[in-house]
């Protein structure tokens, strides 16, 4: 497994395994436990996934020491601010069944962030956090937390696919010292992407998946990916993506596909916001 090195030195998988939206427990462990027995050695939920739980079970039933895996899990709106915070930290560490986290993200942008962050930073001095970061921050709101605050985020966890690439973003994010991460590296199959006539051409010629060749692009890049399926034979086909390399012209090919917008939300709809900081699930 090939690692990326964080800007406080911790390094991280540049391919895991993500768990959202499988929201039914068993089917998670399940999941979580053949990507673990596959190689997979990055695990990504979060407290609003609601299968911590599950997860947490998967890795303990995995004998796979404690060392060895990366795991990261993430705040929810409804937990921003600085006591608010700890709380939630110490109740998902108890659902994983874990002394500490490895990666500590603010999931959305909104709701107390500095407070929020401010109760990492203590958490991430204690020891409780290896590496604290954000999820969906625009550049805007993720400068101004690196400005005004002592420990600058180690990763932003951003959609990135073949369809919203994140040029620009990435290389702002590399300029800053924090660490590119995607979220729905197969845009959850939106816009026909395994049907895609590029793609599946480029899958031909290296004879493997539209999946494997998304991910192969994405770690190309630099960028760190979690994809995530229940079926056992997708799990390990999405790890086995290690034995080629996209030829340049591949790459360009790729790059052609960006329409540079989202495909889910938009974080500065006032609507999108209100929706999800309505959001809340039983902690």
């Amino acid at each position: 497994m090939q690692n990326v090195i964080l800007n406080n030195g911790v390094e991280m998988p540049i391919l895991g395994f993500g768990v959202y939206q499988i929201s039914d427990a068993e089917q998670c462990e399940q999941a979580v436990y053949e990507a673990l027995m596959v190689g997979y050695r990055l695990i990504d939920t979060a407290a609003a996934y609601q299968n911590e739980e599950a997860v947490g079970r998967a890795i303990k039933r995995s004998g796979v020491p404690r060392e060895e895996i990366f795991v990261t899990t993430k705040l929810w709106i409804q937990d921003a601010g600085y006591e608010s915070t700890k709380k939630a930290l110490a109740r998902s560490l108890e659902k994983l069944q874990l002394d500490y986290l490895d990666l500590y993200l603010i999931h959305q942008p909104f709701g107390d962030v500095y407070g929020s962050w401010r109760a990492m930073e203590e958490l991430y001095r204690e020891g409780k956090i290896r590496a604290i970061g954000v999820s969906n921050f625009q550049m805007d709101r993720l400068i101004d937390l690196i400005i005004h605050n002592e420990v600058a985020p180690a990763v932003n966890q951003i959609e990135t696919h073949p369809f919203c690439q994140q040029v620009e973003s990435a290389e702002f994010l590399k300029a800053n010292g924090v660490q590119i991460q995607s979220w729905g590296p197969f845009a959850e199959g939106r816009n026909h992407m395994f049907q895609n006539e590029a793609l599946v051409s480029i899958a031909g010629e290296y004879d493997k998946s539209v999946a494997q060749v998304v991910l192969r692009w994405l770690t190309q890049r630099g960028v760190v990916a979690i994809p995530k399926s229940v079926r056992k034979e997708r799990i390990s086909e999405n790890f086995n993506i290690f034995d080629f390399e996209l030829k340049q012209e591949d790459m360009d090919t790729i790059a052609a596909l960006d329409m540079k917008q989202s495909l889910f939300l938009s974080h500065n709809d006032p609507e999108i916001v209100k929706a999800l900081s309505s959001f809340k699930f039983q902690s």
